[in-house]
């Protein structure tokens, strides 16, 4: 909890309180007639401390994505006749491609397998944990924004995922 009196700044903790001086205190300076004493006492030791909001993982999250797929692998491309170890490696080149600051849209461009996201850049949008296949959500969920993932396998092939919210 802070408030601000004039002349002191009041900071309060699930167990103590402490005072900062937060400009020089004059005698024109009252503490308005509603502001709590800074003697008054801490909230109840059993009472839970809040979590930082930073530590709560998001409800959703928007990507975008690079697919590398191979042959055998769920939905893949006709035309796709590389092996899964190929395939695994190509994700590996296009993921360090992308950690060294190279335009994720470019790379999707460029190697994406996916139809359905290719046209609009990679992007899946934004969705819930419960929205992708669980190797894919488990990943983005864990970026940070602007982060690049390692490969990620799923089903459909070796994925690169980039976290844009």
């Amino acid at each position: 909890m802070r408030r601000k009196v004039p002349g002191v700044l009041l900071i309060a903790t699930s167990m103590t309180f402490a005072c900062e001086q937060a400009e020089p205190a004059t005698e024109k300076a009252a503490a308005p007639a509603s502001a709590e004493p800074a003697s008054a006492a801490p909230p109840a030791a059993s009472e839970p401390a809040p979590e930082p909001a930073a530590d709560k993982p998001p409800e959703s999250v928007a990507a975008q994505h690079v697919l590398i797929a191979y042959r055998g692998a769920k939905n893949a491309p006709a035309g796709v006749k590389r092996t899964k170890a190929a395939a695994k490696t190509l994700a590996e080149e296009v993921a360090t491609k992308a950690k060294a600051g190279a335009d994720f849209s470019a790379l999707v461009q460029e190697y994406s397998e996916d139809p359905g996201t290719k046209d609009r850049l990679g992007s899946v949008g934004k969705f819930t944990p419960d929205k992708m296949v669980k190797p894919f959500s488990e990943a983005a969920f864990q970026l940070r924004v602007d982060e690049v993932s390692a490969p990620v396998e799923t089903e459909f092939g070796f994925h690169v995922i980039k976290r844009n919210q």
